[in-house]
């Protein structure tokens, strides 16, 4: 999608114009470079699905909590262009760059508000605000920070990395907005910074923060505080959602039925048996293996009724092939939720194991709050024994 070059982005999906051929493989080959990374794939951390366990894991260790966004993953990479100009780039999580074509998006340096940063890679999702007018506003909404201007902070704390994007990038930025209001309508988006709460603030959670939100929300995250940022799947990132929204990401793969012809279709001149389009095929839902030797698994069956097969066709678009997210019913059927055109791949064989335990050992939100005083008492126990050692 083409995007206006002075206004709000159209498209959460397609944020700019995308990347390809030498610029795509110089682009992320620079990160690479940048992040000190041998591998050029997507650099964005992933969490690993909520269990019973980690139950247990939030009160060992201080965990910041956050509402998990109903929205698309990017990294954002600020860096300059050939003519030393400022530029952007939405990277998500197929690996594809968007730079964004709007050049309002400007973050100025603390003391000099017509200088920028460059080689700076910022986490977050986009999402939609929805507005009190009925409209709806882009929204770049950060959560992490790997590099500040050449900087790498992936070896320090999470209140650290947010600390440092917060002094340096989010201040200014916010700031210039107060002195040039006139700006924010040419913005592209608007960025900010996802708030957080300490890990037993779970009630505050659930009963302010999630029913004021402004765009959609499936669960929460919980993020280690003393970790390092850890490129791919961080098991110290813990993503708590809703039993119905434990879901899995399946390629699609639709099997129609041979039919003999009737009575009708031999008078019509049809004799040989012929793909029968119009009723419900056999849907197997497929797993991923990796890239090397057999690609692909057989998992289960998608459950689909006849309405659903109307509705489907009736769509016009290709099926077979597809990445569909589902979840299971209370027959545990698995059902089709949605499409992830946003993704390459379906889930993995290790995250389908990973949600299947969280399915199996549901984490509910009575749990969460039951647990949240246990998980305050021992953050409180472990900064009374920190601040002693630092009193001897």
């Amino acid at each position: 999608m083409e995007q206006p070059s002075d206004g709000p982005i159209q498209s959460i999906a397609e944020p700019g114009v995308k990347a390809s051929g030498p610029l795509l493989y110089s682009m992320r080959n620079e990160v690479a470079a940048l992040l000190g990374r041998h591998q050029t794939g997507f650099p964005g951390a992933q969490p690993v699905s909520f269990a019973r366990q980690h139950l247990d894991e939030l009160q060992k260790q201080d965990y910041y909590v956050c509402e998990k966004s109903d929205g698309i993953r990017y990294l954002l990479y600020s860096t300059s262009d050939e003519e030393a100009c400022e530029a952007h780039y939405l990277i998500d999580r197929k690996n594809d760059y968007w730079f964004i074509t709007n050049r309002n998006l400007h973050f100025p340096l603390e003391n000099n508000t017509q200088a920028f940063h460059r080689d700076t890679l910022v986490d977050g999702e986009l999402v939609w605000d929805s507005l009190p007018n009925g409209k709806k506003e882009p929204r770049f909404l950060v959560f992490d920070c790997l590099v500040m201007d050449g900087n790498k902070l992936m070896d320090r704390t999470l209140d650290k990395r947010l600390a440092y994007f917060k002094e340096r990038l989010y201040v200014p930025y916010k700031k210039l907005f107060k002195e040039y209001p006139d700006e924010l309508r040419f913005q592209p988006f608007f960025v900010e910074m996802k708030p957080f709460q300490l890990g037993y603030g779970i009630e505050m959670m659930f009963k302010q923060v999630l029913p004021s939100l402004k765009h959609g929300n499936d669960g929460l995250i919980f993020t280690c505080r003393n970790t390092a940022y850890k490129h791919g799947t961080d098991p110290h990132i813990l993503k708590w959602k809703p039993p119905e929204e434990n879901t899995i990401d399946f390629r699609l793969k639709l099997t129609f039925p041979l039919v003999e012809p009737d009575e009708g279709e031999r008078k019509e001149g049809i004799t040989e048996p012929f793909i029968d389009y119009d009723s419900v095929p056999k849907s197997e839902l497929m797993i991923y293996l990796g890239d090397s030797g057999e690609k692909y698994e057989f998992f289960d069956d998608l459950f689909l009724t006849e309405d659903e097969w109307e509705i489907l066709k009736s769509l016009g678009d290709p099926l077979d092939d597809r990445i569909i997210e589902c979840n299971q019913d209370d027959q545990g059927r698995w059902r089709l939720l949605r499409f992830r055109d946003d993704k390459h791949e379906a889930n993995h064989r290790s995250t389908v194991i990973s949600v299947l335990e969280s399915i199996k050992d549901r984490v509910s939100e009575k749990d969460l709050y039951k647990s949240a005083g246990p998980i305050r008492d021992s953050w409180k126990a472990r900064q009374a024994r920190s601040t002693q050692v630092r009193d001897r």
